[in-house]
């Protein structure tokens, strides 16, 4: 073999690269192999650079409406090829940090396929095959293709996008999320398949940038995963804005001409119609990469494309583990980052209990933005619970005017028995930023009194948080 390793990764993402630095913390020697980037599909296709182009949309909105504070802006417009060079050079400075920080951690980094040629067995390590890869040029300093020993596995090869039969991406008028980050120019109109946090983050980011946007959804609400509620308000926002929404909805057909690409959609009343835009971004969710690692030749356990794990990382073969994506939802960068610390302490023997997937909040960064973690009310009813539910709206918080955003709405729902934090869902400016305090609380068991007596600083919009947990107790100042 090339080398040995107490512990060797597949896949240097968000799960992977955070498992292989807190290895190294606890005394392993490490690997991590990668055939692509570093930072996986989150740094380097999703995540930040999404968050990058959001923000330069942001930006050009408030540009647009500078006079609703007192400010004024001539010739207001964009350049699309600068807006993708500052996305792509935001994920680029942040892989180079990943390398350093792998380095630093004394971390090896092997560049290239990998394959699990065999588990560990006694004192014999298992061996993961390398072979050349074709795909990115490998960092400065990275080991290459060989035989590699390893006495513990774990596979954290995330997720790529899911492709629906006869509907699969082209690259030039039906995209998935990497060809929606870079267009080459702006389209001036966009139709989205999915309302889940991808599709709507690109419905936001078009719509704000002047594309004619249309969203199709199979199920009867957007953004399927939240709070009815508060999916509702953010609906009547995006309509608002001009962005048609069609639920109960499914496209059928597609069919693509020059510049062009006419979708046939199938809707609730049974009468289909076609629509057509520029290009059709497919947002209807990733499977997870499993193929091509020798998983089934070592009968690990896969289960419609999902490595089962035991909450710890752990697979049914000794020796070999999963996180991330590759292990199912909620397929969160956050989550992989947590699993992967779990599966190597586990591995080393400290007290560690498996995932509770419940307190593992859930943003979309639209606009405007949403933010939830816990139950939604619907599931908290369907699960026994009897319930106080408290809200606030935006528009009762000084500094959410002050910002002019006083469109939105932070709901709290408890049990009404033991006062427990069930759930938070919230729908307005910066609530992706204000949702960990609801985190912090559930998973410190706090119950409704310790958040009633909690001071929060004035003027902030978290005060609105406070004022949510007082309204379900019939006990609100402001509304």
């Amino acid at each position: 073999m090339s080398d040995t390793y107490d512990v060797l990764i597949i896949g240097a993402g968000p799960g992977g690269y955070v498992a292989a630095i807190r290895a190294a913390q606890l005394g392993f020697r490490t690997a991590v192999v990668d055939r692509e980037h570093l930072g996986g599909i989150c740094l380097n296709w999703g995540c930040i650079p999404t968050k990058a182009l959001l923000r330069s949309a942001e930006i050009f909105h408030y540009m647009q409406h500078a006079g609703d504070y007192g400010l004024s802006a001539e010739k207001v417009g964009f350049d699309t090829a600068a807006i993708v060079k500052r996305s792509r050079g935001v994920s680029a400075r942040l892989n180079g940090g990943v390398g350093m920080l792998l380095k630093k951690n004394k971390v090896d980094v092997i560049w290239g396929e990998a394959r699990i040629a065999s588990a560990a067995r006694g004192n014999q390590p298992g061996a993961v095959v390398v072979t050349q890869t074709t795909r990115a040029e490998a960092p400065k300093g990275a080991k290459g293709a060989g035989t590699y020993g390893a006495r513990h596995i774990i596979v954290a090869t995330g997720a790529r996008p899911r492709a629906i039969p006869g509907i699969e991406p082209d690259g030039k008028q039906i995209w998935t999320y990497y060809e929606a980050m870079v267009p080459r120019t702006m389209p001036k109109s966009l139709l989205v398949m999915g309302s889940g946090a991808i599709g709507i983050e690109f419905a936001s980011f078009y719509r704000t940038m002047g594309a004619e946007v249309t969203v199709v959804e199979l199920l009867p609400q957007i953004l399927p995963v939240e709070d009815a509620e508060i999916a509702g308000f953010a609906r009547k926002r995006f309509e608002r804005q001009g962005i048609k929404i069609l639920t109960g909805a499914k496209v059928t057909k597609v069919e693509k001409a020059a510049g062009s690409v006419t979708a046939t959609v199938e809707t609730g009343d049974g009468a289909p119609r076609t629509i057509t835009a520029e290009a059709l971004i497919s947002a209807v969710g990733v499977v997870g990469n499993v193929e091509s690692l020798g998983l089934d030749a070592l009968g690990v356990a896969v289960e419609r494309g999902i490595v089962v794990t035991d909450g710890l990382g752990r697979t049914n073969v000794p020796g070999i583990y999963a996180i991330g994506d590759v292990a199912g939802p909620p397929m969160l960068a956050h989550k992989a980052e947590h699993e992967g610390v779990l599966c190597v302490e586990t591995i080393k023997g400290l007290s560690t209990h498996a995932l509770d997937a419940g307190k593992i909040p859930g943003c979309t960064y639209c606009q405007p933005q949403i933010a939830s973690v816990g139950l939604t009310e619907v599931k908290a009813k369907e699960q026994g619970f009897d319930v106080r539910v408290g809200r606030f709206p935006f528009a009762g918080n000084g500094k959410a005017i002050a910002l002019g955003e006083p469109e939105g709405l932070v709901k709290t729902i408890f049990d009404r028995k033991t006062g427990q934090l069930l759930g938070a869902h919230m729908v307005g400016a910066e609530v992706t930023e204000l949702i960990q305090g609801y985190v912090v609380a559930m998973n410190l068991e706090t119950t409704e009194e310790e958040l009633m007596h909690t001071v929060f600083p004035h003027p902030t919009l978290s005060e609105m948080m406070h004022e949510s947990v007082l309204d379900a107790y019939g006990r609100v100042i402001h509304a």
